[in-house]
């Protein structure tokens, strides 16, 4: 959502709560409709356009509630529920208690006592919640064990194993935090999140009250042929290129990632949301995507989307401007891909992270000045220009010696070439 709130006069303003937080949710969704008769809209805190325009470190960003008014102006916390307060007759009262100096300064005081306690509602507070040590030791156990028998392993089986090291030992510790924070009792759940669900967000996996809409008949039969059609290029279109062994290679890899990240992973969100769990796709129609910000922040791959966010930009962002946490995110991305693609490969060193490095520049380039102007972030422009960084330089990441020394032995292995 990248709208400018100029852009429609019809808006009052955007009020601006953590979409995170069940209590802040389920408030927005019950004034909804009360707010909108004042023209106001409501959009969560962590929305990439809310975090440019207000350009705030994550902590300080996430404090408050805020209202932005559409001349611009920002209120936060009791500031804002009283500038909202203004457009209700019914709370001129409490309007006008914001013009006394000593009840503006209990009011705010009273809304911090409450922000600050918002997570625990449900009996289980976040706040000096950590991760113990031991959350991360099947990770490292894992990724140890991986690295030692690279020796003992084919290419392309030493990738699956770094990848199911690296996948697993994150699946733990996101899991280990959530249930502290939780105290999930419904140990199905846990089963569930652990090995039959893909995606990192374990704490509204596992607790969170929202019951998501029921897939419909069209979406099970959409993943059912995503499926389908992952292993026809797999099995079937691969082998049509056995004489130009790159192309093989590519149909192949294509069909693998249609096979289990649109199929797959698909099937199991629907099953999950059929069960009442919000369970949101892995792949969120990534070709719908009008900026490369919108790519990669919330269509291809959100699991690791969740993991980039909590434990690299937002700490970062908590020190450091926004394109330097924006870097930080896509430098590390670009490292775990050579340990991934390159490392196995013994080859192509580099270029996966040459690869990540671009699509920061990517990002950078359609916030700018220029960007603004040439409409890069939204609409058709931004759809061609997300398409030309995101697919352009697509063999820096899937680069020839991974193809000819990874992908084509496995699939030969699996009888696919």
């Amino acid at each position: 959502m990248n709208t400018e709130i100029t852009d429609n006069v019809k808006v009052s303003g955007w009020i601006l709560y953590d979409g995170d937080c069940r209590y802040c949710t389920r408030l927005a969704a019950s004034l909804r409709a009360l707010l909108a008769r004042r023209s106001f809209k409501l959009a969560p805190l962590q929305e990439p356009w809310v975090r440019e325009r207000l350009a705030l470190p994550e902590a300080e960003l996430l404090k408050e509630m805020r209202l932005l008014k559409a001349d611009g102006q920002v209120y936060g916390g009791a500031d804002a529920v009283l500038e909202i307060g203004r457009a209700f007759w019914w709370a001129w009262p409490l309007a006008q208690a914001g013009r006394f100096p000593w009840l503006l300064k209990l009011l705010r005081a009273g809304y911090r006592w409450i922000a600050s306690r918002r997570n625990c509602g449900s009996g289980a507070c976040a706040v000096g919640a950590r991760h113990r040590w031991t959350d991360f030791l099947p990770l490292i156990l894992l990724l140890t064990t991986a690295l030692l028998c690279r020796s003992q392993m084919t290419p392309w089986v030493f990738m699956w194993a770094l990848a199911f090291a690296l996948y697993a030992g994150c699946k733990w510790f996101t899991y280990c935090l959530a249930a502290r924070i939780t105290g999930s009792r419904r140990p199905w759940l846990g089963i569930g999140y652990l090995l039959l669900w893909p995606g990192m967000n374990a704490k509204e996996f596992l607790n969170s009250k929202t019951n998501p809409p029921k897939p419909k008949v069209a979406e099970w039969i959409f993943g059912l042929a995503k499926t389908i059609f992952g292993g026809v290029l797999l099995w079937g279109i691969a082998r049509e290129f056995r004489s130009t062994p790159l192309a093989a290679g590519w149909a192949g890899m294509v069909g693998v990632v249609f096979l289990i990240h649109f199929g797959l992973f698909s099937l199991l969100s629907l099953m999950w949301r059929r069960l009442g769990v919000p369970a949101p796709p892995v792949m969120n129609n990534p070709l719908r995507a009008t900026s490369v910000a919108d790519f990669w922040g919330g269509r291809w791959n959100t699991a690791f989307n969740e993991l980039a966010f909590r434990f690299v930009f937002r700490p970062i962002r908590q020190h450091a401007a926004l394109p330097l946490a924006t870097f930080a995110v896509f430098a590390l991305s670009g490292l775990i891909h050579d340990l991934l693609i390159s490392y196995p490969a013994r080859g192509g060193y580099g270029l996966p992270t040459l690869y990540f490095l671009t699509q920061a520049a990517g990002i950078a380039i359609e916030r700018s000045g220029v960007g603004h102007r040439l409409g890069l972030a939204h609409g058709l422009r931004g759809w061609c220009f997300t398409v030309v960084f995101t697919a352009g330089p697509a063999f820096w990441l899937f680069h020839p010696p991974f193809i000819h020394n990874v992908i084509l032995p496995m699939l030969t292995a699996i009888g696919a070439n």
